[in-house]
């Protein structure tokens, strides 16, 4: 069993994604988050490739694949969401289970609302959608929803700065000096091209769009019911662990596990 790396034309965009397992094996959609790509499931898609068809497509502007201009694309979740949802009807993916992280939540969500037939369970690894999951680290990013001026936007362009990226890799993690820089680094390169930082600060003013949907995907949570696994690092400096442990308010087969770890949990306790 190999994994195979390609890309696929979606609406006109070039989607990078990876892939690997028989077609015949129930299918899993990983979903990455910020700064991130598909990389972050390098390691666990060989951990899981025997029994399972695993597919995760890197977004437009992010790791492998096409980035726009925001002139001829429109960086918002719900844009994004329906781009994934082209790209599984692409590949002929008809049923799956959701492997949501950080951005991976909003996207999943919105795919489970469109199509909740097509979702078989969900594994939400700090990827939140409750009010009390947010932490304090949303502050500033909290004001810029609030007052969207330019001294307010500009606060937040060291969140793109590799210092930052670094530091959300180790940042509560038990060991950082086994973080693999590989990681950030290849983020950053990304993070770095000409025009990605006004691509990722709308994403940014965006999220406040995935808050207001809130209660939308609890009320699918409730009515669907998807069987959902929980791993999250609950030293998360953006996601905290009461935002892991709402989900059993919502529904019944719900497994939930509080890693010591932080925002990148398969870095450390793969």
């Amino acid at each position: 069993m190999t994994i195979r790396y390609r890309h696929v034309d979606v609406n006109g965009i070039n989607l990078f994604y990876r892939e690997a397992g028989s077609r015949e094996k129930p299918a899993i959609l990983l979903l990455h988050g910020f700064p991130s790509s598909s990389h972050i499931y390098r390691d666990l898609i060989p951990a899981l490739m025997d029994d399972y068809h695993l597919i995760a497509p890197d977004y437009p502007g992010f790791g492998n694949s096409d980035q726009p201009s925001m002139e001829t694309f429109e960086y918002s979740f719900y844009h994004l969401a329906q781009l994934v949802s082209s790209f599984t009807e692409k590949i002929n993916l008809d049923t799956y289970s959701i492997y949501v992280h950080d951005y991976g939540a909003p996207i999943g969500f919105r795919l489970a609302v469109m199509h909740p037939q097509r979702i078989e369970a969900i594994i939400t690894q700090n990827g939140n959608t409750y009010e009390e999951g947010l932490l304090s680290a949303w502050d500033p990013i909290r004001t810029y929803w609030e007052n969207p001026m330019e001294e307010n936007k500009n606060k937040l362009r060291p969140l793109l700065q590799r210092e930052f990226t670094e530091h959300q890799y180790r940042s509560g993690t038990r060991n950082p000096e086994r973080m693999n820089p590989d990681a950030w680094n290849m983020d950053q390169f990304v993070l770095n091209r000409e025009g990605n930082d006004e691509i990722q600060l709308a994403l940014y003013y965006d999220y406040r769009n995935n808050v207001k949907l809130y209660p939308v995907w609890q009320e699918y949570f409730r009515s669907h019911q998807p069987p959902t696994l929980v791993a999250w690092g609950k030293n998360d400096l953006f996601f905290g662990p009461k935002g892991a442990l709402a989900f059993q308010n919502d529904l019944n087969d719900c497994e939930v596990h509080l890693l010591n770890t932080g925002h990148f949990p398969l870095e450390e306790d793969l």
